[in-house]
């Protein structure tokens, strides 16, 4: 039966526009939100917020209570497994999280819920929000390492210029193997497609993905590795999925194969990685991800002449708060009406 209302505390900072789209959109939410009680953005969209802002006891007293109040939770309190598990527990009538990452899952199985609080609260992410602006991305990885961006850079600050003929690969010419066809995927699929790539794509169902002209069992990934010309990693990190892009997938491409990996850094294997850079069958890597993050000084990633990174930037955008707030009040009229909810995060993978 379709309810009235339901009440959503904004557990983490969310701009005046985004919040007033989420009212617009479902009339029925009764929207609980103190700019005051949640960490202050450093820049537009930075759901985790200033690290060194601390509440007093009484913003704590406000925050605590306006999340005990709660039927549902817009973000994950704080971003940190141990306040979500501790609103989850505090509140029993609670029983809907979104979170603003496309995943989140690492940090619900952090929080240690049991499976009666699984249950009971849904979990739902922002998966697909990000796929247009980590497409992009994807793109421009393939294409710096067809075009041999770094030596460019190094040619232009030393004011060489080559006095033979550079030849550059082109994506129309190319295999571009993209590991997992979900909502990112499909719209790198997409990207590629439109430039002549031809499109590979792994898949755990026997189901055609518009774009792609082959699809690969996941088992094998291996095979496929080597027929690729560029490989694009948008797997989430999971245990299914920690390490799946390492010694036997790395040592069966074709010398001078890219690699780009918008998904999670825990997918590849930074050693076999470095071992196939060094040994030149993986020509070029663009990162947004990397397996431990912010990535340490000392990682030989961050010097490597065949390495570009980017501190998972890359899904960033002025439009993402709206767009979060945009699924999250469809989802919302979806649990007003009784329909299952999108996105919703499965409690044995955490994804």
């Amino acid at each position: 039966m379709p309810e009235q209302t339901v009440k959503v505390a904004v557990a983490v900072t969310l701009d005046d526009e985004s919040a007033d789209r989420i009212r617009t959109l479902e009339p029925r939410i009764e929207l609980l939100r103190d700019s005051g009680l949640t960490r202050p953005w450093r820049w537009h969209g930075d759901w985790e917020g200033d690290p060194d802002w601390q509440r007093t006891p009484a913003q704590q007293a406000a925050y605590d209570g306006m999340l005990a109040e709660a039927d549902a939770l817009f973000g994950i309190p704080d971003v940190e497994p141990a306040v979500l598990a501790r609103a989850v527990r505090a509140n029993p009538r609670l029983r809907w999280v979104h979170t603003t990452s496309a995943g989140g899952g690492a940090l619900v199985r952090a929080a240690q819920l049991t499976e009666e609080e699984l249950e009971r609260v849904a979990v739902t992410t922002s998966a697909g929000v990000h796929a247009s602006t980590l497409a992009e991305w994807a793109l421009f990885g393939v294409l710096a390492g067809a075009k041999d961006l770094r030596r460019l850079e190094r040619d232009q600050a030393e004011r060489h210029w080559s006095d033979g003929r550079r030849m550059m690969r082109h994506v129309s010419e190319m295999t571009v193997l993209i590991v997992g066809t979900g909502g990112i995927g499909k719209l790198c699929a997409e990207r590629f497609s439109a430039l002549g790539a031809t499109v590979w794509g792994t898949t755990r169902r026997d189901e055609p993905v518009a774009h792609v002209d082959r699809l690969v069992p996941i088992g094998r990934l291996v095979e496929a590795a080597a027929h690729a010309d560029a490989i694009v990693n948008t797997l989430p990190g999971t245990e299914l999925t920690a390490g799946l892009i390492g010694e036997r997938v790395l040592g069966a491409v074709r010398p001078g194969t890219i690699l780009v990996n918008v998904g999670r850094g825990t997918v590849v294997d930074e050693a076999a990685l470095l071992d196939a850079l060094d040994a030149g069958r993986i020509g070029f890597a663009a990162l947004d991800v990397t397996a431990t993050e912010p990535l340490p000084a000392g990682s030989p990633l961050w010097a490597h002449p065949g390495v570009l990174i980017s501190p998972h930037t890359a899904a960033l955008s002025r439009q993402e708060p709206r767009r979060i707030a945009e699924l999250f009040a469809a989802n919302a009229t979806r649990l007003l009406d009784g329909e299952p909810l999108q996105n919703r995060m499965s409690t044995k993978e955490f994804y």
